[in-house]
């Protein structure tokens, strides 16, 4: 309609939904329906899993990539040698669903670790002891799970014990006795995740080094707030041996970035920061070539850092950048292979294959008794995304991701009755966690390599949201074992637990 508009009156229009509409509108997420079977024997050693995922598109088709993605990764971090899913997608009378941070991941996680948590309970196993019995050994990696997807790279027992010890798993019990002496109700858990990143696997980054030495970096992912312009030139500052003021990333121009897919699937260092990396290992060389050339020295012998090229073993034989830069566009101050602007390049960044960051996940929580209200009183979060090239961007997008777990664990529905009337048309009947509804982190990390990229990096941003939902949920049901629950269905709503609480159906 707003071209329409446009067209008509000839003046530029612009339309606003309120909020209300956005409700009622905007596409939606998460609304997927499991039912799993997990046999064990009599050990504790996982057999088999199987199960039916039935995933609401809505009125019509946005995305098939929740029910895809989730479809792949059912077991886990866990050995099970035999897996059957069917995946049924369906079309309802409800706002569309489509892709959220870490799309179909989070379900498939939050499946697995529930139905461990409660195999543990009915057969009598420790449901640490469980999970440490059937995960995936590190000799074992690349591991090729059950329906073909290969994990890359992982340790995960030394995530869970990281996540263990941050969480002092052992002296849970004297914390529980004193939690009941205050009339309420104490819970603790722990979950693995993994799941899978690089979204496309395809991405295009453009190096030009102007003569004054500036470096700009060109690149076809989309920063929304992840601090791309930051890990980007981090990257090529140390790629090139130059200061980050003298790096600039252009990124969200249309007139000067010829092609790129975007931000989605945490694929911003494992794609687009790949290729600046590579591309800036390339124009590196040719930069060596005439920094040698002008020093009369080696190639092989010319060392980057600190904006200058020396001579290795000959102190005071240098070259600054921003001569080298100038040089290249003189053509008679070049080697003969290279010609003016020799240190300017493009690439097309393929991955081979998608990343698998993993980690573990601790809570505790305690739930009032009188108001069934959950306060999470503990959270660890121990993720292994492989290299990090900024710890505190990447502290960053756990933060969000836990955030928007535990916010889906205890807070966050759309609901819709039988003639798909939205009942959660606001904030009034929606809820979303406030500061003080997110706790504090413990952060740890358990870092192992990608083999897939030259950086190692594995991708962050979406992992929190991954591994919240069952830790949250299996420390409260947890808390509420002893009134004989299970399993809840999230959210775990303070109306939900009050009911329980005051012997309502389960």
């Amino acid at each position: 309609l707003m071209p329409w508009a446009a067209r008509r009156t000839g003046r530029p229009v612009k339309w606003t939904a309120d909020r209300r509409e956005c409700f009622l509108s905007d596409y939606q997420a998460r609304d997927l329906h499991s039912e799993a079977v997990l046999a064990l024997d009599e050990d504790g050693n996982f057999l088999a899993l199987r199960g039916v995922n039935t995933l609401n598109l809505g009125a019509y088709t946005v995305y098939f990539w929740p029910l895809r993605k989730g479809l792949s990764m059912m077991q886990g971090t866990y050995r099970i040698p035999a897996v059957h899913f069917r995946g049924h997608a369906v079309l309802t009378n409800t706002a569309p669903t489509a892709v959220y941070r870490s799309a179909g991941r989070p379900e498939a996680i939050y499946m697995i670790e529930r139905l461990i948590d409660l195999a543990a309970a009915e057969h009598g196993f420790d449901r640490v002891a469980l999970r440490r019995r059937n995960l995936i050994a590190p000799d074992a990696l690349p591991f090729t799970n059950a329906v073909g997807v290969t994990y890359d790279s992982g340790d995960y027992a030394a995530g869970m014990d990281a996540s263990l010890m941050a969480a002092d798993w052992a002296g849970f019990e004297a914390r529980r006795t004193a939690s009941q002496r205050r009339g309420r109700l104490r819970g603790q858990a722990v979950a693995n995740y993994i799941e899978v990143t690089s979204g496309i696997p395809r991405e295009r980054a453009e190096l030009r080094t102007l003569a004054d030495g500036t470096v700009e970096l060109v690149v076809g992912t989309t920063s929304s707030g992840q601090g791309h312009e930051t890990t980007y030139a981090q990257i090529a500052s140390d790629a090139l041996g130059i200061v980050m003021d003298n790096i600039r990333v252009v990124h969200s121009d249309t007139e000067a970035v010829l092609q790129g897919v975007g931000t989605m699937g945490s694929r911003g260092v494992t794609t687009a920061g790949v290729a600046v990396y590579n591309v800036s290992r390339l124009v590196l060389e040719r930069a060596k070539k005439i920094a040698a050339h002008l020093l009369e020295a080696n190639p092989l012998d010319i060392e980057a850092a600190e904006n200058a090229f020396n001579v290795r073993g000959t102190p005071g034989r240098s070259v600054a950048w921003s001569d080298v830069a100038w040089a290249s566009f003189q053509p008679l101050a070049l080697p003969e292979e290279l010609t003016a602007g020799a240190l300017e390049e493009r690439l097309y960044q393929e991955a081979p294959n998608f990343t698998y960051p993993s980690g573990c996940y601790g809570c505790v929580v305690e739930v009032d008794r009188q108001t069934g209200a959950v306060d999470i009183v503990k959270y660890v979060v121990v993720d292994d995304c492989g290299t990090v090239i900024n710890p505190l961007l990447a502290e960053g997008q756990v933060h969000g991701g836990v955030a928007q777990g535990i916010a889906q664990a205890l807070h966050e529905a759309v609901e819709f009755d039988a003639d798909g009337n939205n009942l959660t048309p606001s904030f009034l009947t929606y809820l979303v966690p406030s500061a003080t509804d997110v706790p504090d982190f413990v952060a740890g990390r358990a870092s192992t390599e990608c083999p897939n990229n030259a950086l190692g990096a594995k991708g962050i941003g979406e992992s929190g949201a991954v591994g919240a939902p069952p830790a949250v949920v299996n420390a409260v049901v947890d808390a509420l074992a002893e009134f004989g629950v299970d399993h809840l269905d999230m959210p775990l709503t303070p109306e939900k637990i009050w009911n329980v609480l005051q012997g309502g159906a389960r």
